[in-house]
């Protein structure tokens, strides 16, 4: 009696490596409920749409003092940006264009933590290093991002919110150390030119 026949076995596609789920910020995680006494939803509310916002606001900006204030102390004495961290640069008419870090090599390489949270909480050089924006209507933030590009995405955001989107000609502004301040701007290279002959004729 020939033996049965054995079926090949069935070849499984390899299972797709699933991808982990973005997680949602706190609170969006978290949902108001719809049910329950009315102070419990009040207080839900408050928490997960006012309180939360505003910590975390809060962060960012403490987490943007202490690097510049990082940046601060390990650029102290550089002469390239004179103990700023960055280079703001200038346009013709002296307003700021833009921000840089410092190419220049840091000075320290290590700097006290306590030191770092001081300069970030207290003095008046806790915004130094920090850029904010001002609009034509009144609306104005202090110096709180880590470069012009961020802050102007603030601002493109506030003319968004207030003006439809149109520019009513805000601008960003820096805040930094009097050293950078007052250091003068670099000026451009004279463009060169050709020397007079030598052999010129005399009159």
């Amino acid at each position: 009696m020939p033996p049965a026949k054995r079926k090949p076995a069935r070849r499984s596609t390899a299972a797709r490596r699933r991808k982990p789920a973005a997680r949602k910020h706190p609170t969006r995680r978290v949902k108001i409920p719809r049910g329950g006494p009315i102070h419990a939803r009040l207080g839900s509310w408050l928490v997960l749409r006012v309180v939360a916002p505003m910590v975390a606001d809060r962060r960012s900006v403490m987490q943007s003092r202490k690097d510049a204030a990082i940046l601060r102390a390990t650029h102290v004495g550089c002469p390239t940006c004179h103990g700023n961290g960055q280079i703001f640069t200038k346009g013709k008419d002296g307003s700021f264009t833009g921000s840089k870090p410092c190419p220049a090599k840091a000075t320290k390489e290590k700097v006290s933590r306590v030191e770092i949270n001081r300069a970030a909480r207290m003095g008046a050089d806790k915004r130094t290093g920090l850029v904010g924006w001002t609009c034509p209507c009144g609306k104005k933030e202090k110096p709180r991002y880590r470069d012009a590009k961020t802050a102007t995405k603030a601002l493109r955001a506030h003319e968004k919110t207030k003006h439809g989107g149109v520019s009513v000609g805000g601008a960003w502004y820096a805040q930094q150390t009097e050293a950078a301040a007052l250091a003068p701007s670099q000026p451009a290279p004279a463009p060169k030119t050709r020397k007079a002959s030598a052999n010129a004729a005399t009159p």
